[in-house]
Order: C-alpha cells, then structure tokens, then sequence
C-alpha cells in the first residue's frame, strides 16, 4: 500500500521544501495547499482499506523491535478523511485570511508540519510511533498558537498550551510504559493476546489477589487518559485551550476545534479497542474517565454562557462537546464518543471559521457586543454561522449534531443517570449561550462603526463555509455509509427509553432557545453577569498564584540556595578557590630573587643526605 505512506510523508516533504528551499517564495502557500489537497484525494482512495502496508523496522534492542507501522481499518480511513478534508478547506480559507500577513509564509509551513503530525497521530499501529506524532503536534500547535509572537498574549497562550501538553504527556509515557509491562507489546494489534497472556502467565497470583490486576491495569488506563486529558483540554487541563484563540483563526478551525483535540478522544478508543470493550468496562478507570468528561462537560458550558469573546465562546462549547465524546468513551460507547467527534470536527470548523469571517469583515473586533446587524451585512456568512448553530445545539431531524448527541444521550441513560441528566443540561446551556452569541453579533442593529462598515467576504473564505454547511448538515448520514453507526438508531426509538431521551433532548434545546431569546434580543449590553463563570471559575487565578508563582519562587529560592552554596560556593567556587591558593604558593616559590634560590637549593641539599644517610 504505497498510496498509505505517500499519504503520511507528503506533508513532511511539503514542509521541509517550504522551510529549506522556497522560505521567502510566493509558492508557499500553494505547496501546502496542494499538498493538503492531494492528501485528502489519497484519504479518499483509502477510504475502507482494511489490508495495512508492511511496516519499516526502525531499530532493535535486543528482542524489542521499534517500527514505523501504517494501521489501516475503518476508524483510521475515516478520520483522515475528516483529518484531510478539514485541513483542505482550512488551508483554501487561509489563502485569502492570512494574504496580508507578512509570515504567511512560516504559517503555511506550521500548517504542513501538523498535517504531518495529525496523519500520524491517526495511522499509527503502536504505541512508540503514536508518542512520537503526538509530541509533534504539540510542536505544531505551539507554532501556530504563537504565530504573532510579538503579541506578549499569543506567546504567553502558546507557552501555556505547550506546558499543559507536556503535563498530560508525562502521565501518558508512564502509561504507555505500564500498558508495554503488563502486556509485552507495544502494538494495538498484539495488545490483546498479550494482555491474556499476562494473566495466564500470573494467574496464581491473581487468583489470590482478585482485584490487584484491575488497580494495576486501571493505573495503566488513567495514566494513557493523562494524555488525552493534556490534548483534549479536559479538567483540569482544560485552561489552554481558550488562550489559544491568540493564534490565527483558521488555526483554530483546524487544531482546536476539529483535529488535534479530538486526537486525545481517537487514541482513548483506539486503546479502548485494543484492549477489549469487556475488560475497559470492568476497570474503575472508565468510571474516572467518563465523570471527568462529564464535568468538564458541565463546567466548559456554564463558562460559555459568560464569554464575550465569540472565539471563546467557540473553544468553551469545544472544551463541552469533547467532555460528551470523553464521557461516551467512559461509559465503553466509543462508537457514540467518534460519531459525535466526526460530526461536532465539520459543524465546529464551520463555526471558527464562521467566526473568522466576523472578524475579518469587522476588521479583527472579536467582542459580540461592538457587532450587530451582521446577517444583513454578511447573508452568506450569517446563513452558514446559523447552520452550524443548528448542528451544534442538535436542531432534530435535520443537523448531524442531533443524531451523534443522541448516541451520547442513550449511553449515557443506559450506563448512568447522573451523568444523562448532565449531559440534558449541558445540552440546554449549549443551546441558551450560541443562540446568545447569534441574536448579538447577527441580529438586530450594529453596535461599532466596524460592524456598520462590514461586508460579506470573497469565494475564497465563503466557498469552504458553504461546504461545510453542507457537512454540518448531512455528514451524520456520511459517518453512517462509512461505519456500522446507524444514525436514526436512537433517534426513531431503536433504544431503551427513546422517548425520554428524545423529550429531553427536545425540550433542553427549546428552552434554551427561548432563553437565549428572550434574554439578549434588543438588548446592547449582558443582562446577566454571573462573575464565577465570567472568571472562568477562578481556576486560571488559582494557577497562576499558587501553581506558578508561589511554586515557581519558592523552587527559584531552593534553587538559588543550592546554586550558590553547593555548586558556586562548594564546587566551582571552592576548587577556584583551593586552585588559587596553590597557585600563589607555587608563585612565592618563583620570586626571582637569587637568595631565595639559594637558600632552597641547600635546603633541598640537606634534606638528601638526611633521607641517604639516616633513614
């Protein structure tokens, strides 16, 4: 299958040819829209491949082989068409949004290099080669979140996010370290059987200690979840992901809505899988992960309702939808959890870059209240702005995003109450602060001679809005010709409890509409202000005092003492010191005076035959 590695390596060839040798060309920004556009036909192409290519030995220590393995089956071809597809029109909208931007250039190049990383990331077949794209999209999303690093606010978010990241990652190596010991392989394929073996090899041990093996595999589990709650921006990692919005806003189109943060979710399945639904089931970790997607859920949505910043309000209704694919994932329903995420990445992407069209047209305003009036000035953008709000508040019948919550909704009734009563609720805030955000930046008058002054954007930004328009609506039916998901499963009372599931849903989504009506229309300023969530519950104050600057003055003071005692005063300062000293002893012994010579020569004399003689 060379059609599998042509697709893994041409962003890497694309981007290693804009950085080394077309760096300041015009051609740039077309190399890695090509590029992404050949990607996606390849995607196309493998769209149900299940045979995977032989795969490259790397290196070998001893019995323990490191490959570069390419896994083909329907969970892989199906992401990268998302992966691609995304990618493609994020790439065509950034042709016209960043046109002006004097390091176009470098952007396009930083787009390239995480196309590389996010294939990666998808067609790995072990857990070696997954660490490593996963490291490189880190590198990619620091890159383009601190693209306009001369703004002190992008190049605070992108340390931010690349500092959380690297929390997470800790815990996920240990994990994947864990998951290596307990099943002697590193491949998703293996780690099945090698996981039986384990347990025949030690079943007298845990014969004896029933419960000893799930804490020691839950451990495992918890730690690989680490990663995915660095990645996926779940509590209480959550707090980059909105600083990330510095970055351009194709960027999060592309990594912070659709496709890196939805990597933390893919790979939590793809262990899941690994691994067997039955024994994910039985661990204790799979309560952990799906509260923990269930009240980052909960929270993301409340801090919603606050923001005034529509691309903050955009990355905490991301931070909420992820919660739900989390939770799915919890509750041993991936199959929900990846619905949801095929169709949250195009509705999502639609609204970013919806947003970016805001912007641009207002010349760069991000604040709800300075808009106004805009789906007269701007039908196209507004139209689709609307679609995708539709998706995503889950409009029934109609939008993808109703049929994918539905799963989420009906694994959440049939595994746990608590948590189908968060996700209802989450559900009505969802819908209550995006109608918030449409009534004030589209509907009634303009508030900014910004906003009066916008118009609608060239074919260029508006031509992928259109497309994903189309996807927001019908790509439910498109994830269900692609998988085993039949998406009117749980929506024409295929389920347990169908009809307290679908009133529920129903109802959350008109209440909130009529909330979110009747609160903001008319209205030129927040009726509403509710500092614990406009604040974002204080988490990033409490980092920020207590994580970072108390912990970091108080390691620098601990640091310090051992610097200037230890090593300066001890070591350095001290074999300096000593070395000195013999120095100027050695110097008073070549004074240049021929007395002194003298007098040592007889000394060093009789001390000869004293030692010949008597001794």
């Amino acid at each position: 299958m060379t059609l599998a590695w042509i697709l893994l390596f041409l962003p890497l060839v694309a981007a290693a040819a804009n950085q080394l040798v077309l760096r300041k060309s015009p051609l740039v920004p077309l190399v890695s829209t090509a590029s992404a556009l050949a990607t996606l036909v390849l995607s196309f192409l493998l769209l149900g491949k299940t045979t995977s290519p032989d795969p490259i030995h790397w290196a070998s220590i001893g019995d323990f082989h490191i490959n570069i393995g390419i896994r083909l089956d329907a969970l892989s071809t199906g992401m990268m068409i998302v992966v691609t597809g995304i990618g493609t029109l994020v790439h065509l909208f950034s042709l016209a949004y960043m046109k002006e931007d004097e390091a176009r250039n470098r952007y396009f190049t930083g787009l390239s290099l995480f196309m590389f990383s996010m294939t990666g990331i998808v067609l790995a077949d072990n857990f070696i080669m997954t660490f490593i794209f996963w490291e490189l999209v880190g590198l990619s999303s620091f890159l383009l979140i601190g693209h306009w690093y001369q703004k002190d606010s992008a190049a605070d978010a992108a340390k931010k996010a690349f500092l959380c990241n690297r929390v997470g990652d800790f815990g996920f190596l240990i994990g994947i370290l864990m998951l290596w010991g307990i099943t002697g392989t590193l491949s998703f394929d293996a780690m099945k059987s090698g996981l039986a073996s384990f347990g025949t090899e030690n079943a007298a041990y845990f014969t004896q200690n029933s419960a000893a093996f799930s804490v020691i595999l839950s451990t495992a589990v918890l730690c690989i979840f680490c990663g995915a709650v660095g990645k996926s921006a779940q509590l209480p990692l959550h707090v980059w992901l909105p600083d990330a919005m510095e970055g351009p806003t194709p960027v999060s189109a592309l990594i912070h809505a659709a496709t890196m943060v939805a990597a933390g979710v893919y790979m939590l399945f793809r262990v899941q899988l690994s691994l067997g639904a039955d024994v994910f089931e039985g661990l204790f970790a799979s309560n952990v992960i799906a509260w923990t997607g269930g009240i980052t859920a909960l929270v993301a949505a409340l801090m919603a309702t606050q923001q005034d910043d529509i691309k903050r309000v955009l990355a905490y209704s991301t931070l909420s939808q992820l919660g739900y694919m989390v939770m799915a994932v919890g509750l041993v329903h991936g199959e929900a959890g990846m619905f949801h995420l095929f169709t949250h990445a195009w509705f999502k992407a639609l609204l970013f870059l919806g947003s970016g069209a805001v912007i641009y047209a207002c010349h760069h305003e991000q604040d709800i209240w300075k808009m106004g009036g805009l789906l007269k000035k701007m039908p196209i953008t507004g139209i689709t702005f609307a679609i995708g709000t539709a998706a995503l508040i889950a409009v029934p019948f109609v939008t993808s995003g109703f049929y994918s919550k539905e799963e989420i909704l009906a694994a959440a009734f049939g595994k746990n109450k608590a948590l189908f009563g968060i996700a209802v609720f989450v559900a009505f805030l969802t819908t209550f602060y995006m109608t918030r955000a449409f009534v004030v930046a589209f509907l009634g008058k303009p508030r900014s001679e910004n906003a009066d002054h916008a118009h609608e954007v060239g074919p260029l930004m508006f031509v992928p809005l259109v497309l994903l328009a189309g996807m927001a609506i019908g790509s439910a039916w498109l994830t269900g010709a692609l998988s085993a998901i039949d998406p009117r499963a749980n929506a024409h009372g295929h389920t347990e409890g169908h009809g307290i599931i679908l009133g529920a849903s129903i109802a959350s989504l008109v209440l909130g509409l009529i909330a979110g009506f009747l609160f903001y229309k008319g209205k030129d300023k927040d009726p509403v202000s509710i500092p614990l969530f406009r604040n974002r519950f204080y988490v990033d104050g409490f980092y920020d005092r207590v994580l970072v600057r108390y912990f970091q003055d108080a390691f620098a003071a601990i640091i310090h003492f051992f610097d200037e005692l230890l090593i300066n005063g001890l070591l350095v300062g001290g074999l300096s010191r000593g070395a000195a000293s013999l120095g100027g002893l050695f110097r008073k012994l070549q004074s240049g005076q021929l007395q002194g010579y003298a007098y040592a020569f007889g000394l060093g004399v009789i001390l000869v035959i004293y030692f010949t003689v008597f001794l």
